[in-house]
């Protein structure tokens, strides 16, 4: 006799909230497991029901404490393989070490790389993520990774919007250029791409807005806001270039930092993020607005489990590097 499959969806603390919104939508139970952590610091986790033979799901972002989190996983993983679980697929929505993909100067470390390093040799068999910083992280790993993003929701919510006016996609620099040519033929628009400068770490300056906003509605995508600079120093440079109104779209809200008051305060007249890390709502300035990814996640989840397409999700559209 052939045993049914079974899908089980764990979550670790990092989002707990998400995890649930995507047990929801697919119809199941949070599988229970214990975590804590003992007076040393050190992570504890036991799975409270028999997952032997189960088609495992752990969810698990990168929200401050990073590397607890990260550290969680691996153990949740670890626990997950010696209960002989079938599969292993890390659900991580906003990647760890992500933005440490090269290495700019010498004696840095590519951690991006040793993290999927450690997924692997913790156990999981396969790894389900959003929005990377950059697409070679897929080439990390000797294990399947599915790369979801949240570009075609954000095109959909301007479109609803029905701005009118003539619509500018703005790269916030040369290196997602390509991501905003596409986001320009998902919304309508024409592409504009801003020139920037860091002069430190999380600061930011634009030298030259390449292209014509004069009169239209600008609208920046980016895959990450961290302290903000870029989204605001983009948005006055936008504003002097002529642009009516700027809004901004990007995947994972971190605002660390100054961030929220650099945007409650900046030209940005509505910026739209994910839950892909948790978010105060009760904290967020209102021109920022927050949409979930528990959707996307809960139907890739399904169409893994099912053994179906992927891709097809987005029309083979989730490749955007």
């Amino acid at each position: 006799m052939t045993p049914n499959k079974r899908l089980t969806l764990v979550s670790g603390r990092s989002n707990p909230d998400l995890a649930r919104d995507i047990a929801k939508l697919l119809g199941c139970e949070l599988g229970q497991v214990t975590i804590k952590t003992f007076a040393n610091g050190e992570t504890y986790c036991r799975y409270e029901e028999s997952i032997r033979g189960a088609d495992m799901f752990i969810v698990q972002t990168a929200s401050i404490p990073v590397d607890q989190h990260l550290m969680e996983l691996l153990i949740m993983i670890n626990a997950a393989k010696l209960a002989s679980a079938k599969r292993i697929t890390a659900v991580i929505p906003w990647y760890f070490y992500v933005r440490q993909d090269k290495k700019s100067r010498p004696r840095e470390p590519i951690t991006a790389k040793l993290v999927a390093d450690l997924l692997q040799t913790a156990g999981a068999d396969r790894v389900l993520t959003m929005d990377l910083h950059a697409g070679q992280v897929q080439g990390f790993f000797e294990i399947p990774v599915d790369h979801m993003t949240a570009v075609p929701m954000f095109a959909q919510y301007i479109r609803d919007l029905n701005l009118g006016e003539g619509l500018a996609a703005v790269s916030p620099d040369t290196g997602r250029a390509k991501l905003a040519s596409k986001f320009a033929e998902m919304i309508g628009g024409d592409l504009v791409i801003l020139n920037k400068v860091r002069p430190a770490h999380n600061e930011a300056k634009v030298t030259t807005v390449i292209g014509d906003v004069e009169g239209k509605v600008a609208v920046m995508t980016d895959d990450v806001v961290d302290t903000a600079g870029t989204l605001v120093a983009g948005a006055t440079a936008l504003k002097e270039a002529g642009a009516v109104r700027v809004y901004a779209c990007a995947t994972h809200g971190l605002f660390n930092g100054p961030a929220l008051e650099r945007i409650a305060a900046s030209q940005i007249d509505k910026l739209v993020v994910t839950d892909t890390v948790p978010i105060d709502l009760l904290a967020k300035p209102d021109n920022v607005e927050v949409l979930s990814v528990a959707g996307i996640l809960a139907e890739t989840i399904h169409n893994v489990f099912s053994d179906d397409s992927v891709s097809a999700i987005f029309a083979g559209e989730n490749q955007l590097f």
